[in-house]
């Protein structure tokens, strides 16, 4: 019950807080006036029943408080509205004191200081109303009786309350992934239907030959039995046709089901993780209240958007970051009223908030009407703390200069106070969007107040990144932290001091290879441009030289096992459409990680590297195990030998591959689920553009009638598993295709 009765107290009082707020620019408002004595009365009989009579004392006298002002007996002026603003935050005290503490709030037993805390709130509050006389007339609002006021809401109450599950954040997570995995795992149909569909494509061929094959017989007159069973083969050629097309729309029909079926399960699952903005903004207008009071300044705070649904995680981290803007608001930007006055504007200054989705992202605004930034003092203060000289400060354009304000323990007040001056609001404001992928932008007009537009992604679980090849592996990286890509012609690439860079919009880039940060083997790319990911901050930019660009894509985020630790330049890790793994880089541990190795002076040339993978055409080959440890063994023996080497899970995957890829070389297991090497190989043997394409076989299965087996299917080369070292496959290789580079 007093878990109860506490919570209570916490949607109670944000109400009364709203409607406190709300009375205090209009005294009069009936509807406010109603939702805060019934939020009252109702605390008043939920502390009555766990027994807090100081609750019910408090509670009571707000009541009346409200009630009187209903009956138009008062009119509640500034003194009442901080009496009962101090009344709410009371009983939010007493709710939130231990059950075994919650007897120090009452009678003579109870602890001195508290009781009197009581005492002086209901004087205070009974003490010094402002009379409707004294205040500005106001029309009495037609209210029912208070006796009939508790009836009343209870006749107002919903019929039934919305049920509510608890669950913890843990266990959600999970689902959200498993959710995630389910949408990966219903688009691998698409390209299965694809295949379909090609081979449908292939037996409407091979009608069609046989049309003309039957023809040409009619022509030479070939016998009656011949070209029966030309027409029964036709026949069924034609069957076949039409039952595969059927399979086809079926499956046509159940991938789109399965697919809309998965997104519909990621979204409302993804939706358990959202909340209403609001949520994470109630106690804002308060707090902005109250300090404009202090620092004798009329301000209200204004927010739009509140029931945007944002992620749970980010408005919880949003809490600290919106609470510096706004106080740098009210504290920097709005002015004084006899200021205002002069300046043409009304006393009282309105700070904005607002929240939206818009382009696939969350947008948060924090805007003031108040006196902006000043950007020659800007560019004073910049001088003075000196972050850069006179001359060059005098070149730089406003937005430049704005930059300047997210350093850390930057700031342009010349004193020291408890609400800002030391320099630290705003670099925590940035530091808490870098953690999160989102990005801020800053703009002012002096004289009309400030706007800081904060950029985050809708959800964490989910991320747009950029899908790259490095050293024959796929890597993402959040295309948040992507300052720029290109294809760097190398007449671009300079050297000084032996280390390489370009230059990009009048700024120099160092230029690094992704493989040697990320420690692995030295790839290539196509062409003589390599791809380049610029990442870093402005004026600290790095060119991460990658293989390849494989093209945007959206990732379900998949946290990595925390046993694990944490992996060097790897943030998470997330599933392809095809249930391939992918890792998501670390940019921030990967800037550092390039830091180190420009200290220690061993980063490498990139020229060097790409020079020779210019200089020679890897030969590729296919891998085709179900095995994941097989896959890599050979993978990585290969990898490191030279060779360009790809993958696939299973002899349907590999077909697939084959037919839309170019290779040197397949190697292929035999049992394996869909389809099985062997009739992988017979495939390939048996299309005409592939046929001379060499296959070996490697498998567990080592009888003489197996290796018969695999040998008539069309495969050159059969490798038992067992057997073979890392040589005999790398020389089975040599044997049928060569070395690598020749």
């Amino acid at each position: 019950m007093q878990e109860l009765f506490r919570m209570e107290a916490e949607s109670q009082g944000r109400v009364l807080t709203a409607g406190l707020l709300a009375l205090e620019r209009e005294p009069a408002a009936a509807k406010q006036l109603e939702s805060c004595m019934r939020a009252a009365h109702s605390l008043k009989g939920a502390a009555r029943i766990v027994g807090l009579d100081a609750g019910v004392r408090v509670a009571h006298a707000m009541e009346d408080c409200f009630v009187a002002g209903q009956r138009g007996e008062i009119v509640l002026g500034q003194k009442q509205i901080d009496l009962l603003l101090q009344g709410v935050d009371l009983l939010t005290r007493i709710a939130n004191t231990p059950e075994a503490e919650a007897g120090q709030w009452d009678g003579e037993t109870g602890d001195g200081e508290k009781v009197a805390e009581v005492d002086t709130f209901l004087a205070a509050l009974a003490a010094g109303p402002d009379s409707a006389a004294e205040a500005s007339p106001a029309a009495e609002p037609e209210q029912p009786a208070p006796a009939e006021q508790p009836r009343r809401a209870a006749a107002d109450a919903p019929e039934s309350a919305e049920r509510f599950l608890r669950v913890t954040a843990d266990n959600l997570d999970r689902l959200l992934g498993l959710a995630g995995e389910s949408l990966v795992e219903s688009r691998w149909l698409k390209p299965f239907a694809e295949s379909l569909l090609r081979l449908k494509r292939l037996q409407a061929d091979t009608g069609r030959a046989l049309d003309d094959l039957r023809e040409m017989l009619a022509v030479q007159a070939a016998n009656a039995p011949a070209l029966a069973v030309l027409a029964d083969l036709q026949l069924r050629v034609g069957e076949s046709g039409h039952l595969l097309g059927e399979r086809l729309a079926a499956l046509e029909t159940f991938d789109s089901r399965s697919t809309d079926l998965a997104q519909r399960l990621y979204d409302a699952t993804l939706s358990c993780r959202m909340r209403p903005f609001a949520d994470g903004v109630r106690g804002f207008p308060r707090m902005v209240r109250d300090l404009g009071r202090d620092l004798g300044r009329q301000v209200r705070l204004e927010i739009t958007g509140d029931d945007t649904q944002v992620d749970r995680d980010i408005l919880e981290r949003l809490d600290a970051p919106l609470g510096h803007l706004l106080r740098n608001a009210v504290d920097h930007g709005i002015e004084p009223p006899e200021e205002r006055r002069a300046a043409g504007k009304p006393p009282a200054g309105i700070v904005h908030l607002e929240a939206r989705h818009s382009a696939g992202v969350l947008q948060i605004i924090v805007s003031d009407d108040g006196r902006g930034i000043d950007p020659e003092g800007l560019r004073r203060a910049i001088v003075e703390r000196k972050l850069t000289t006179e001359p060059v400060a005098a070149q730089l354009t406003e937005a430049e200069l704005l930059e300047f304000l997210f350093l850390p323990s930057f700031t342009m007040k010349e004193k020291v106070t408890e609400i800002s001056g030391r320099g630290v609001g705003l670099d925590a404001v940035q530091n808490m969007l870098k953690q999160v992928r989102g990005t801020i932008r800053v703009s002012a007009q002096p004289g009309r107040g400030a706007r800081f537009q904060l950029q985050l992604p809708l959800t964490l679980s989910v991320m747009r990144t950029l899908l790259v090849e490095i050293s024959g592996e796929a890597y993402a990286f959040p295309l948040a932290y992507i300052a720029r890509t290109l294809k760097l012609p190398r007449d671009r690439i300079e050297v000084l001091e032996g280390r390489q860079h370009f230059r990009l919009d009048g700024q120099t880039v160092g230029l690094v290879s992704a493989a040697q940060v990320l420690g692995g083997a030295e790839g290539g790319f196509e062409g003589d441009a390599p791809p380049v990911i610029v990442i870093g901050d402005p004026g600290n930019l790095y060119g991460l030289v990658v293989d390849r660009f494989r093209g945007e894509r959206e990732l379900v985020v998949l946290p990595l096992d925390g046993r694990l630790g944490k992996i060097k330049d790897i943030q998470a890790g997330a599933l392809m459409e095809d249930g391939s793994p992918v890792l998501i880089i670390d940019t921030e541990d990967m800037l550092r990680s390039v830091e180190k190795l420009v200290s220690a002076g061993t980063l490498g040339k990139v020229q060097r590297t790409t020079a020779a993978g210019a200089g020679a055409a890897h030969k590729r080959v296919l891998i085709v195990d179900d095995s994941l440890t097989v896959r890599e063994l050979e993978r990585k023996l290969l990898d490191q030998n030279g060779y360009d080497v790809e993958t696939a899970v299973d002899g349907m995957d590999g077909w697939n591959a084959v037919r839309t890829g170019h290779f040197d070389l397949i190697i292929t297991d035999v049992d394996m689920p869909r389809m099985d090497g062997i009739e992988l190989v017979r495939l390939i043997k048996a299309d005409i553009n592939l046929r001379s394409l060499p296959v070996m076989i490697v498998s567990y299965k080592d009888r003489e009638e197996d290796r018969r087996r695999g040998l008539d299917a069309g495969a050159d080369y059969y490798l038992t598993k067992g057997s073979f070292h890392d040589e005999t496959l790398l020389q089975a290789v040599i044997d049928l295709i060569g070395e690598a580079g020749t």
